[in-house]
């Protein structure tokens, strides 16, 4: 099934959690939405999907949704209750870019794993692709920039830090997943 419209939905939703209080983080978002329009030719009809979680996977941050702390899980939250969002992007929101790693530093995975079960594994490394290509200012990046500035921003020692460096194969393997099935799909015939 083709959802359609769920990008004009997103876009104006993102826009209005995200960036007037935290305009970085909304032009990360932006970043993070163009990376997925970059690979939307293998995902077919869920490349729209995958757009929409794109633009609304961080607004777990907007100061009136942070409620327990962990943005996937507050936007993910959102997303279902208040906003009545499709449920596909609310499982991605709630699991990008192994956010069940962080969520288990927290003693929060039981919760997340409990009320959204995850998408499917081409979505979801497509979801952390995007993420983990993107700077926290919007532009293009690779995974292993992107997992050092984290690293660097939060502290190595600090709970963010120390989950990303776990998370850091995982992401580097989602991120070679989605470039094999990209070359594939841009080899095939048309």
């Amino acid at each position: 099934m083709i959802r359609t419209g769920l990008t004009e939905w997103a876009y104006p939703l993102a826009e209005s959690l995200l960036s007037g209080p935290l305009p970085r983080r909304w032009q990360h978002s932006l970043g993070v939405a163009e990376r997925a329009r970059t690979i939307a030719a293998m995902l077919g009809e869920d490349a729209e999907l995958l757009e929409a979680a794109a633009i609304l996977h961080d607004i777990g941050y907007a100061p009136d949704l942070a409620k327990s702390g962990f943005h996937p899980l507050d936007g993910a939250r959102y997303l279902r209750d208040v906003a009545h969002a499709d449920s596909r992007v609310v499982r991605l929101v709630a699991h990008h870019s192994c956010a069940w790693m962080e969520a288990e530093a927290r003693g929060l995975r039981e919760e997340l794993e409990s009320e959204f079960p995850r998408e499917t594994p081409e979505l979801t490394d497509a979801l952390c692709y995007c993420d983990m290509n993107t700077t926290p200012d919007g532009t293009a990046t690779n995974p292993v920039d992107r997992v050092n500035e984290i690293a660097g921003r939060y502290g190595p020692d600090s709970l963010i830090g120390t989950f990303i460096r776990r998370a850091e194969p995982e992401i580097l393997a989602s991120t070679a997943r989605v470039l094999e099935r990209l070359a594939a799909t841009e080899r095939q015939p048309m």
